[in-house]
Protein backbone atom coordinates (compact mmCIF):
# COMPACT_ATOMS: atom_id res chain seq x y z
CA UNK A 1 0.00 0.00 0.00
CA UNK A 2 1.64 3.30 -1.54
CA UNK A 3 1.09 6.64 0.84
CA UNK A 4 0.95 10.08 -0.73
CA UNK A 5 1.71 12.59 1.48
CA UNK A 6 -1.29 15.38 1.31
CA UNK A 7 0.65 18.56 2.76
CA UNK A 8 -1.18 21.40 0.28
CA UNK A 9 1.65 21.31 -2.43
CA UNK A 10 1.12 20.16 -6.04
CA UNK A 11 0.76 17.10 -7.98
CA UNK A 12 -1.23 14.83 -6.39
CA UNK A 13 -3.67 13.69 -8.75
CA UNK A 14 -0.62 13.10 -11.39
CA UNK A 15 0.93 10.89 -8.78
CA UNK A 16 -2.23 8.47 -7.75
CA UNK A 17 -2.78 8.42 -11.55
CA UNK A 18 0.22 6.68 -12.58
CA UNK A 19 0.03 4.78 -9.35
CA UNK A 20 -3.37 3.35 -10.47
CA UNK A 21 -2.17 3.15 -14.15
CA UNK A 22 0.60 0.30 -12.19
CA UNK A 23 -2.27 -1.07 -10.76
CA UNK A 24 -0.81 -0.55 -7.36
CA UNK A 25 -3.70 0.47 -4.08
CA UNK A 26 -2.72 4.13 -3.24
CA UNK A 27 -4.08 6.75 -1.38
CA UNK A 28 -3.93 10.26 -0.18
CA UNK A 29 -2.51 10.40 3.26
CA UNK A 30 -3.64 13.84 5.05
CA UNK A 31 -3.31 12.79 8.91
CA UNK A 32 0.61 12.45 9.94
CA UNK A 33 -0.14 9.42 12.61
CA UNK A 34 -1.62 7.08 9.70
CA UNK A 35 1.55 7.33 7.63
CA UNK A 36 3.09 4.41 9.65
CA UNK A 37 0.37 1.73 8.22
CA UNK A 38 1.76 1.94 4.41
CA UNK A 39 4.21 -0.23 2.68
CA UNK A 40 5.94 3.15 1.15
CA UNK A 41 5.77 6.44 0.70
CA UNK A 42 5.89 9.19 -1.69
CA UNK A 43 6.53 12.78 -1.25
CA UNK A 44 4.98 14.96 -4.29
CA UNK A 45 5.21 18.69 -4.45
CA UNK A 46 5.32 21.90 -6.96
CA UNK A 47 5.59 25.13 -5.66
CA UNK A 48 8.09 27.51 -3.25
CA UNK A 49 10.41 25.17 -0.82
CA UNK A 50 9.47 27.73 2.09
CA UNK A 51 5.86 27.30 1.42
CA UNK A 52 6.28 23.24 1.55
CA UNK A 53 8.20 22.93 5.11
CA UNK A 54 5.45 25.36 6.72
CA UNK A 55 3.46 23.42 5.86
CA UNK A 56 5.02 19.72 6.54
CA UNK A 57 5.48 21.67 9.71
CA UNK A 58 1.49 22.70 10.82
CA UNK A 59 0.30 19.51 9.11
CA UNK A 60 2.57 17.10 11.76
CA UNK A 61 3.85 15.82 9.04
CA UNK A 62 7.90 16.74 9.46
CA UNK A 63 7.89 14.27 12.37
CA UNK A 64 5.98 11.71 11.09
CA UNK A 65 8.54 11.82 7.90
CA UNK A 66 11.14 11.83 9.85
CA UNK A 67 10.05 8.78 11.96
CA UNK A 68 8.54 6.94 9.22
CA UNK A 69 12.68 7.34 7.45
CA UNK A 70 13.48 5.90 10.97
CA UNK A 71 11.21 2.60 10.05
CA UNK A 72 13.48 1.17 7.09
CA UNK A 73 10.48 1.12 4.30
CA UNK A 74 10.66 2.74 1.44
CA UNK A 75 9.86 6.74 0.77
CA UNK A 76 10.53 8.97 -2.50
CA UNK A 77 10.63 12.80 -2.93
CA UNK A 78 9.56 13.86 -6.16
CA UNK A 79 10.79 17.49 -7.86
CA UNK A 80 9.65 19.78 -4.79
CA UNK A 81 9.44 16.86 -2.77
CA UNK A 82 13.11 15.46 -3.65
CA UNK A 83 14.74 18.92 -3.00
CA UNK A 84 12.91 18.72 0.70
CA UNK A 85 14.70 15.58 1.77
CA UNK A 86 18.18 17.80 1.79
CA UNK A 87 19.13 20.10 4.72
CA UNK A 88 18.55 23.43 3.28
CA UNK A 89 17.64 25.63 -0.01
CA UNK A 90 18.52 28.75 -0.81
CA UNK A 91 15.26 29.81 -2.73
CA UNK A 92 14.35 32.92 -1.10
CA UNK A 93 16.60 33.09 1.47
CA UNK A 94 17.89 29.90 3.43
CA UNK A 95 15.07 27.53 4.58
CA UNK A 96 15.38 24.67 6.53
CA UNK A 97 14.84 20.90 5.09
CA UNK A 98 13.79 17.67 6.34
CA UNK A 99 17.52 16.74 6.43
CA UNK A 100 17.10 13.54 5.28
CA UNK A 101 20.03 13.20 3.15
CA UNK A 102 23.23 15.38 3.23
CA UNK A 103 23.15 18.66 0.78
CA UNK A 104 21.52 21.47 -0.43
CA UNK A 105 19.70 22.93 -2.73
CA UNK A 106 21.08 25.69 -4.89
CA UNK A 107 19.80 27.78 -8.32
CA UNK A 108 21.25 27.16 -11.68
CA UNK A 109 24.74 28.98 -11.76
CA UNK A 110 23.86 31.09 -14.86
CA UNK A 111 27.89 31.58 -15.18
CA UNK A 112 28.36 28.21 -15.78
CA UNK A 113 25.66 28.28 -18.55
CA UNK A 114 25.72 29.45 -22.18
CA UNK A 115 23.70 32.83 -22.30
CA UNK A 116 20.92 32.17 -24.08
CA UNK A 117 20.15 29.00 -21.47
CA UNK A 118 16.79 29.62 -19.98
CA UNK A 119 15.61 28.99 -16.04
CA UNK A 120 13.90 26.94 -15.00
CA UNK A 121 14.73 23.69 -16.47
CA UNK A 122 11.42 22.91 -18.39
CA UNK A 123 10.88 20.00 -20.71
CA UNK A 124 12.21 16.26 -21.63
CA UNK A 125 15.43 15.55 -20.56
CA UNK A 126 17.71 12.54 -19.92
CA UNK A 127 19.12 11.18 -16.38
CA UNK A 128 22.38 9.53 -17.30
CA UNK A 129 22.71 7.00 -15.19
CA UNK A 130 25.60 6.42 -12.17
CA UNK A 131 25.23 2.52 -12.07
CA UNK A 132 22.57 -0.39 -12.55
CA UNK A 133 20.58 0.87 -9.53
CA UNK A 134 17.54 -0.94 -8.91
CA UNK A 135 15.02 2.04 -9.73
CA UNK A 136 16.56 2.24 -13.01
CA UNK A 137 16.12 -1.81 -13.78
CA UNK A 138 15.30 -1.82 -17.28
CA UNK A 139 16.02 1.06 -18.38
CA UNK A 140 19.09 3.06 -19.42
CA UNK A 141 19.62 6.78 -19.49
CA UNK A 142 15.88 7.36 -19.69
CA UNK A 143 14.43 10.66 -21.12
CA UNK A 144 12.46 12.53 -18.40
CA UNK A 145 9.91 15.06 -17.43
CA UNK A 146 11.80 18.52 -15.55
CA UNK A 147 10.51 21.69 -14.59
CA UNK A 148 12.67 23.67 -12.04
CA UNK A 149 14.67 26.10 -11.37
CA UNK A 150 16.85 24.61 -8.14
CA UNK A 151 18.75 21.93 -7.64
CA UNK A 152 20.44 19.70 -5.41
CA UNK A 153 24.34 19.43 -4.64
CA UNK A 154 25.18 16.92 -2.62
CA UNK A 155 27.75 13.97 -2.44
CA UNK A 156 28.88 12.06 -5.04
CA UNK A 157 27.69 8.84 -2.70
CA UNK A 158 24.39 9.66 -2.71
CA UNK A 159 23.94 10.08 -6.37
CA UNK A 160 22.93 7.78 -8.63
CA UNK A 161 21.76 10.00 -12.03
CA UNK A 162 22.34 13.21 -13.41
CA UNK A 163 21.21 15.53 -16.08
CA UNK A 164 23.24 18.16 -18.34
CA UNK A 165 21.89 21.37 -18.48
CA UNK A 166 24.34 23.44 -18.79
CA UNK A 167 26.11 21.45 -16.09
CA UNK A 168 25.84 18.40 -14.60
CA UNK A 169 23.60 18.03 -11.67
CA UNK A 170 22.13 15.29 -9.30
CA UNK A 171 18.95 14.68 -11.05
CA UNK A 172 18.50 11.16 -8.75
CA UNK A 173 19.65 10.41 -4.97
CA UNK A 174 19.30 7.40 -3.13
CA UNK A 175 20.52 7.01 0.92
CA UNK A 176 19.85 4.05 2.76
CA UNK A 177 16.16 3.91 2.27
CA UNK A 178 15.31 7.04 0.70
CA UNK A 179 15.34 8.13 -2.79
CA UNK A 180 14.86 11.41 -4.56
CA UNK A 181 13.90 12.40 -7.72
CA UNK A 182 14.17 15.64 -9.56
CA UNK A 183 12.03 15.16 -12.66
CA UNK A 184 8.71 14.00 -12.59
CA UNK A 185 8.12 10.36 -13.52
CA UNK A 186 4.54 10.55 -13.21
CA UNK A 187 4.43 12.67 -16.08
CA UNK A 188 7.38 11.00 -17.74
CA UNK A 189 5.13 8.37 -19.53
CA UNK A 190 6.43 4.92 -19.88
CA UNK A 191 9.82 5.56 -18.91
CA UNK A 192 8.87 7.47 -15.39
CA UNK A 193 6.01 4.29 -14.40
CA UNK A 194 8.78 2.19 -14.96
CA UNK A 195 10.60 4.14 -12.41
CA UNK A 196 7.85 4.25 -10.17
CA UNK A 197 6.91 0.19 -10.85
CA UNK A 198 10.74 -0.53 -9.71
CA UNK A 199 10.37 1.82 -6.11
CA UNK A 200 6.85 -0.48 -5.83
CA UNK A 201 8.58 -3.51 -5.85
CA UNK A 202 11.69 -2.50 -3.96
CA UNK A 203 11.71 -4.72 -0.72
CA UNK A 204 12.43 -3.58 2.96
Amino acid sequence: MIGIIDYNMGNLASVYNACHLLDAKASFVKNPEDLKNFDRIILPGVGAYGDAMKNLHETGMFQAVHEYAKSGKPMIGICLGMQLLFESSQEFGDTKGLGLIDGHIVKFDKSKMHEDTKIPHMGWNVIKTQDDHTLFEGLKDPYLYFVHSYHAVTDEKNIIGKTEYGYDFASAVHKENIYGFQPHPEKSHDNGLKILKNFMNLSH
